[in-house]
């Protein structure tokens, strides 16, 4: 806490000492095709979170600005988005002419690299989801919303999703929310992401170890999770969500305030979801599927000219149901009921809405302190924060109040980066973050042990543009010390002071010292208008978790014994990324192909005896074992996305995409040649139709039809039977949607109906863990399959 108040004392004697000036930052707004002043347009300073609107001359004015070079977003609807630095040493008045267009792909700001930029500058592959997109399609949780996204895959377990990107999870991805790294328990199959899904506007997904800000596990990329923008002096605004989905009668509620008054803003959301047991064809109701949240968030923030101060607030609640997937001879779902007996699951029982034993709570608390500084020279960026994470588990109907797994996680955070002013036409930024963690035991079973861990790392980062080419780079350097705590219990599973003779050792003490580098560079080429080349080679690096070292227990909802391997070394990754843009009047078009190299890659593998049967650690318990090992690994794989839009059936979208990645261990023999847990190539086209404008009451009217074929995967790391093949699968998706003005208000009023899984077909996700679930012993059919047919419909309602 000293460290923190010492870099708190240097931050504002810094902007103590510089004099503010006082510069305005004016304009006009016009088509240009008929050179028509445009009226609402929204004109914003991405770095000070701060904007305003143009009036009904296209007039816009920006006042009390400091002597700086800033980045200026000019977008509206329908027009293609200007992005444009603007130094200001003196009063500045620019016009702007805007291009009318359908999509928009290259002049985006993005903000998860280093400074805010212009996506199309930026060598590193990122992908956007907008507001939009996030809230017209139907999600049961937030990293279901990102399914649709090409090279995005999700590890399934009931209700419960964890990211993949280009078949690389777990404590590879790095997850951003207000800026900061979110520490859950990233480790287990079953432990989400603790975002409110309502919460979030829009998602930058970085492909690859591109990004060298947050550290050095994001050797697969980093999902950024963006609140909405502030908005503009004077304007507030309420808007509820509510939506309904019928497969497992999902009722989701979601009520926000945001205003600015005086350069003062503010944004608070509570959001609730409750859900019942989801079904399909084969396994009808899925007992103990079921799941609820509560959430809620606040922000508080001050917006000044020598930049922005943002304080956050969230608590995330969630008690989601642990699938176990036991059946009787008739294949009807069974569980211990309150009397310790087996009983089988009535249909009032799988209908309700109550979450059944085994089951999780999970709360997660953070605070985050968001300061962004204009300096005499250059920019400062300091991001604090603390989280608070808890993880129980419920497993014995005898005592359903008293966690047998129970995991308290608390994490300090902090990010500061210095961006120096721009010399020569370099923007040049440097920087050090990491966290601190402790993590304990709080319950009678034991799955990890306690731990502290210290991060630290160190990196500088460049960018030159010229003219049409853009080159950028970077290396970081990362730290962390692990140092875990030794464990003996009795043979009734009890704590005790040390080794003696009724004690067995479950966990070893050790320290451990991981350091390494990490860099980035690629440029980035115009070759026309619309189209945009990239070239980007990336050295990732991440140290062993605590799980791949040090786990040793059954975890539930994952059927397997997992024991971890203190002899891991961290990974490292080489990857080569190159991509090519379009986007015309008549397509869009991406091709993103990439090569990734990793050395040391972990993964878990069944253990077997001498004479090739299932080990199991704990007979008590029954689960097989799997232990951690290690390889070198090669993915090979990409993107593909091609969206036609033939001028003037500008209204028509044709949306084609494909991806695909294949990984494979050097030196290994077929059983053991493919890494376990790749998601399956995936192909999606879809036909979109969008009118705008049709009357003075619809503002915009959407439907679309899509198909998305998993193609079979049958590369599979077959040895010792750690995973199956999976076969090929169709699944059919439909939806329409409009937006209503009413009583004087644009988009008053949104509503989306959306159909999934129309066929009603019975699948298995490659990624889904309920695959190897018990037998159906009526049908011989491995595992609990995954959702059935869905009708989701969402309203939403801007006040």
């Amino acid at each position: 806490m000293k460290s923190i108040k010492y870099i708190t004392a240097v931050i504002f004697l810094l902007f103590a000492n510089h004099a503010f000036a006082q510069n305005t930052l004016s304009g006009h707004v016009r088509d240009e095709l008929n050179g028509d002043p445009l009226q609402g347009v929204s004109v914003y300073l991405p770095d000070l979170r701060t904007g305003t609107l143009t009036d009904e001359n296209g007039f816009f004015r920006i006042q009390n600005l400091k002597n700086a070079v800033y980045l200026l977003e000019i977008k509206a609807p329908d027009f293609k988005t200007i992005v444009k630095r603007i130094e200001m040493n003196s009063d500045v008045s620019i016009d702007f002419l805007m291009e009318y267009t359908i999509t928009e792909l290259d002049n985006i700001v993005i903000t998860g690299v280093t400074r805010s930029t212009e996506m199309k500058r930026n060598p590193v592959i990122i992908k956007t989801v907008d507001a939009e997109s996030l809230k017209s399609n139907s999600a049961i949780n937030l990293i279901d919303a990102l399914k649709s996204v090409p090279g995005i895959s999700q590890i399934t377990t009931g209700g419960i999703s964890k990211p993949v990107i280009r078949g690389l999870a777990y404590n590879r991805i790095i997850t951003l929310n207000n800026g900061l790294k979110q520490e859950g328990q990233q480790w287990g199959d079953e432990h989400g992401i603790e975002i409110d899904e309502y919460s979030v506007d829009r998602v930058e997904i970085i492909k690859g170890p591109g990004s060298l800000m947050y550290g050095s596990d994001g050797i697969a990329g980093v999902l950024n999770f963006l609140p909405p923008k502030s908005l503009y002096e004077g304007e507030i605004k309420t808007g509820l969500l509510t939506n309904y989905q019928s497969n497992n009668q999902l009722i989701g509620t979601s009520v926000n305030n945001a205003g600015k008054l005086n350069g003062l803003q503010w944004n608070a959301r509570f959001s609730n979801k409750m859900a019942a047991n989801y079904k399909n064809k084969y396994d009808g109701k899925v007992y103990n599927s079921a799941f609820s949240e509560t959430n809620g968030n606040l922000s508080l923030g001050i917006n000044k000219n020598w930049g922005h101060s943002f304080l956050s607030l969230s608590s995330y609640n969630a008690k989601p149901g642990i699938v176990e997937g036991e059946r009787d001879q008739e294949g009807n779902f069974i569980f211990v009921n309150e009397q310790g007996e087996e009983a089988t699951a009535t249909a009032s029982e799988l209908n309700a809405y109550k979450v059944g034993i085994p089951f999780q709570r999970i709360n997660h608390f953070s605070i985050a302190s968001n300061n962004y500084f204009i300096l005499n020279k250059g920019s400062l960026n300091v991001d604090l924060g603390f989280q608070n994470n808890r993880r129980r588990e419920y497993e014995e109907v005898e005592h359903p109040d008293e966690a047998g797994l129970s995991l308290a996680l608390n994490t300090l955070n902090y990010n500061i980066r210095y961006n120096l002013p721009a010399m020569k036409g370099w923007e040049l930024s440097s920087g050090i973050g990491g966290m601190q963690q402790t993590n304990k035991n709080k319950g009678f079973e034991f799955l990890i042990p306690d731990y502290d861990l210290f991060d630290v790392g160190l990196f500088v980062y460049g960018q030159k543009t010229f003219n049409k080419l853009t080159l950028a780079g970077g290396l970081r350097f990362d730290n962390r010390n692990l140092k875990t705590k030794q464990l003996y219990l009795n043979e009734n599973e009890e704590v005790t002071n040390g080794p003696s003779e009724d004690s067995e050792l479950k966990f070893a003490a050790f320290k451990k010292n991981y350091s390494g580098i990490s860099g980035s560079i690629g440029l980035s080429y115009q070759t026309d208008k619309n189209s945009t080349l990239k070239l980007n080679f990336s050295q990732g690096y991440r140290s062993p978790n605590i799980a791949e070292l040090a786990s040793n227990g059954k975890h539930e909802g994952t059927f397997r014994y997992e024991i971890g391997n203190p002899d891991l070394k961290p990974e490292s990754s080489r990857q080569i990324d190159l991509a090519y843009f379009i986007d015309s009047k008549h397509i869009t078009l991406e091709i993103s192909p990439f090569v990734n190299f990793i050395k040391n890659y972990s993964f878990l593998e069944k253990m077997k005896d001498e004479n090739g049967n299932d080990i199991i650690p704990d007979p008590s318990d029954p689960a097989p074992g799997f232990r951690y090992n290690s390889g070198k690994a090669t993915l090979v794989g990409g993107e593909i996305y091609l969206d036609i839009h033939p001028h003037p059936l500008d209204w028509l979208h044709l949306e084609n995409s494909f991806s695909f990645v294949r990984a494979t261990q050097k030196n290994q023999n077929d059983s053991m040649k493919y890494l376990p847990f790749i998601p399956a190539p995936h192909y999606h086209s879809g036909i979109k139709v969008e009118f705008k404008n049709l009357s003075k009451s619809i503002s915009k009217l959407l439907f679309k039809f899509g198909v998305n074929h998993y193609f079979a995967q049958n590369k599979v790391y077959s040895a010792y039977d750690t995973e199956t093949p999976t076969p090929a699968y169709t699944l059919l998706n439909a939806g329409i949607g409009a937006s209503f003005n009413l009583f004087g208000k644009n988009d008053f009023i949104r509503l989306y109906l959306n159909g999934e899984n129309l066929g009603d077909i019975a699948y298995q996700s490659h990624l889904s863990r309920l695959k190897y679930a018990d037998t159906n012993p009526a049908t011989g059919r491995n595992g609990v399959f995954d959702m059935g047919r869905n009708l989701s419909v969402k309203m939403i309602m801007n006040f």
